[in-house]
């Protein structure tokens, strides 16, 4: 399992010493190297049930904020997040038919930012240049993603075996520090058996993994191998998707390991959001009873005491982590406590790496590559995105 290593990135993002400057990495805001290479991909906003027609909803994405609303005809529309007249935030205002008008003083704007009626002016639909900037949408697998780059956006993404029959379900939390540090959780299955050693992942617990990586044609598939030589994979597309699949439950409805498809996205620098997108084979006579079951699952995690709180307390010393393992979302309240526990944003400075963490090096060399090329004038990577992946379910 020695890893196919890509070519080493320019000395831009890899100051004296020879270490990748992980730190570029972690800043996504407007103009920065990192924010524009992840705005050359779409990212999701918003789960597509959040967005009610003739409804706004208010976006913060790698610190830009956005207007996200639904009109009439059931199209989801993305423009600025303030009015050119007088800077008032646009989702507070009214969706009419296909546009939104400001609450303020009624200037009104179709879906591709166009100004279309200033109601207090002589001429009210003498609006001229008048536009604020509007941004590609579309809708898949029940999230709203949105390009924020420059130019076309990509082609459509595709993933038939989410599609497939069965039950699909999308979700997404919110997670008090830097994106990148999720980013790199999604590759190193090491920490499953520690942070997960009570949880879904625990059947995979019976020997801590020998790590390997191996470059592919949309970044990295991570190779977990166990001491009876099975090999877990768990597939990493640049820049910031995560896909696997794992043992979904003991829900008696549900047959085999269910797939798993996440975005981490930056809300800024500080905190950011994961998109899931999951995918149950169900046995037909029982999926009405599956979605209560998880339906009633959500809801009694909604009636706990917030995940960021517990997270807080157990930083701070006032509980641990083996206090809540009776909480049906204990498997991602050790991820917040493990990745918050880093710092909101990692000093990678002092960290010292193993073989184990091949994977997350990885990692990193693919971003520092195209990160050097952007910044080279270049164009990056075109990551070749697959309609399936291997899927050995590993244990």
């Amino acid at each position: 399992m020695q890893p196919i290593q890509p070519s080493a990135p320019n000395q831009a993002i890899k100051p004296p010493g020879g270490r990748i400057d992980v730190q570029v990495m972690t800043q996504t805001g407007p103009g920065t190297l990192a924010g524009r290479y992840m705005r050359r991909f779409w990212q999701p906003a918003l789960l597509s049930e959040e967005l009610v027609s003739g409804r706004a909803m208010p976006v913060r994405i790698m610190g830009e904020d956005l207007t996200i609303y639904r009109g009439e005809d059931g199209v989801a529309y993305a423009v600025a997040s303030r009015c050119a007249h007088r800077g008032t935030q646009l989702s507070v205002g009214f969706v009419e038919g296909n546009r939104i008008r400001c609450l303020y003083h009624g200037w009104q704007y179709d879906g591709s930012g166009q100004c279309v009626e200033r109601p207090a002016e002589r001429d009210p639909h003498a609006c001229g240049n008048i536009r604020i900037r509007s941004y590609p949408v579309v809708e898949y697998l029940g999230l709203v993603l949105v390009y924020l780059g420059e130019g076309n956006a990509p082609a459509p993404l595709s993933f038939p075996e989410f599609a497939a029959e069965g039950v699909r379900e999308a979700s997404f939390y919110e997670r008090g520090c830097n994106y990148f540090q999720n980013v790199e959780n999604g590759v190193d299955e090491v920490h499953i058996a520690f942070t997960h050693r009570q949880s879904l992942f625990q059947v995979l617990n019976y020997s801590v993994p020998e790590m390997g990586a191996q470059e592919t044609k949309y970044g990295l598939v991570q190779l977990a191998k166990r001491s009876d030589g099975k090999v877990n994979q768990a597939h990493f597309m640049m820049p910031n998707m995560l896909t696997f699949t794992y043992p979904a439950s003991n829900d008696p409805a549900v047959t085999g390991w269910a797939l798993y498809l996440s975005w981490r996205v930056p809300i800024d620098d500080t905190r950011h959001k994961t998109f899931i997108v999951e995918h149950f084979n169900v046995k037909a006579d029982d999926v009405e009873g599956f979605r209560a079951r998880r339906q009633a699952r959500r809801e009694s995690i909604a009636a706990l005491q917030p995940r960021a709180q517990v997270s807080a307390a157990i930083l701070a010393g006032k509980a641990h982590l083996m206090d809540y393992v009776d909480r049906p979302d204990y498997l991602h309240l050790g991820d917040d406590v493990t990745q918050r526990a880093q710092g909101i944003v990692q000093d990678r400075s002092a960290e010292r790496l193993g073989r184990s963490d091949v994977a997350i090096v990885m990692l990193r060399r693919l971003w520092a590559r195209d990160l050097a090329t952007i910044e080279s004038g270049g164009e990056p990577t075109a990551w070749e995105y697959p309609t399936s992946v291997p899927r050995p379910t590993g244990a």
